[in-house]
């Protein structure tokens, strides 16, 4: 049997509900480089929220926000705070995903629906993953339109310049202790991923704290979704850290990837980004740990960006601070030199990272 039953192009696009979508469009704009393309609100004919399309390259970010507050979107931020709601995956038949999710035991979310307008058609539907996350399945070969059928074209004012993000390279959850297993399964046997690689509490840990991690892909290996659990440690790891202040499982962070990371991590933080810092005697003996590198070693230590080698080739890579004032939804950015794996010769230098933000804010 062929286990890639329900094929997917790539990620879609990824809903997140916010408080105020008006103001993090800006910040997505102006400091990540992306462009308004999009918008739906009461000025479109949707009474109940206000949503901006926002795009750079192949990524696009949906930013949603209630217009009640007796709303589920409002519940939503009320529990999660700023947080990821919709996965969307990109396939070539909407209707087919969802009947062959659902038969394997995916708790169905929205039926397939078909919605219209002057551009086309597109058929949508969804189902429930970890926490309150949703995937849907987005169906668009007959459609020419900006976004989806109800958004219009927009664009802003301000003068917004990108800074070289591709592609959703992988994105991260994080769920209860004991539930890995279970949504590993799930993405093998509903979806028919397979399991890429096994991260244990040996590969990812400190004197204080560890989680174990377990990476699943879809057939094309398109789409990858690490999945994390806490595991036994003196103090809070981050992942409980995580859940603490999510309120339960959700998106931990989004893996974006770029050709140029020193040009594009020169931007962000000039823009006002902030990320997690490695100390300076990471960048001592990186190389012989991994090998002859074409940049610059002193221009990655200025950014401290990190470097891992595998296989294939190598990797770098660095990570943002919260994005949000709950301590829980970051980016990662990343560009791969052959190198096909997730930086495990990192591991323990970002965790000892983490726990000194941990530390700051009083929750290690």
């Amino acid at each position: 049997m062929n286990p890639d039953f329900v094929p997917i192009n790539g990620t879609d696009h990824i809903e997140f509900y916010v408080g105020n979508a008006k103001q993090a469009a800006l910040f997505y704009q102006h400091c990540m480089g992306f462009q308004l393309v999009a918008y739906a609100g009461p000025e479109t004919g949707v009474r109940d929220r206000a949503s901006y399309v926002l795009q750079q390259e192949k990524i696009r970010f949906v930013l949603t926000t209630s217009l009640q507050s007796n709303h589920e979107i409002a519940d939503h931020v009320r529990t999660h705070g700023d947080g990821v709601k919709v996965l969307a995956l990109w396939v070539d038949d909407a209707t087919r995903s969802f009947r062959e999710t659902t038969l394997r035991g995916a708790e169905p979310a929205a039926p397939p629906k078909k919605l219209t307008d002057e551009f086309g058609e597109v058929i949508v539907s969804s189902i429930k993953t970890y926490g309150d996350t949703l995937h849907t399945f987005v169906e668009r070969s007959r459609y020419s339109g900006p976004f989806l059928p109800g958004f219009k074209p927009v664009s802003s004012s301000l003068k917004v310049t990108p800074i070289g993000l591709k592609y959703v390279d992988h994105c991260v959850g994080n769920v209860e202790l004991g539930q890995m297993n279970r949504w590993v399964n799930f993405y093998e046997q509903v979806m028919g991923f397979k399991l890429l690689i096994t991260f244990d509490d040996k590969d990812i840990s400190t004197e204080y704290s560890a989680l174990m991690s377990k990476v699943v892909s879809n057939g094309n290996g398109y789409i990858k979704f690490p999945i994390n659990e806490p595991a036994k440690g003196k103090k809070k790891s981050q992942i409980e850290e995580y859940l603490d202040f999510y309120h339960g499982a959700g998106v931990q962070h989004i893996a974006i990837a770029t050709d140029d990371i020193i040009h594009t991590v020169s931007e962000l933080r000039q823009r006002g980004v902030e990320f997690l810092r490695v100390p300076d005697v990471y960048y001592d003996d990186v190389l012989d740990r991994v090998g002859h590198i074409n940049e610059d070693l002193q221009a990655l230590k200025k950014l401290n960006i990190l470097i891992d080698r595998d296989e294939e080739g190598y990797l770098l890579q660095i990570f943002t601070k919260p994005v949000q004032d709950r301590p829980t939804l970051f980016f990662e950015i990343i560009e791969r030199n052959g190198a096909k794996s997730f930086g495990k010769g990192n591991f323990k230098a970002l965790f000892e990272a983490i726990e000194l933000e941990q530390g700051l804010r009083g929750n290690l």
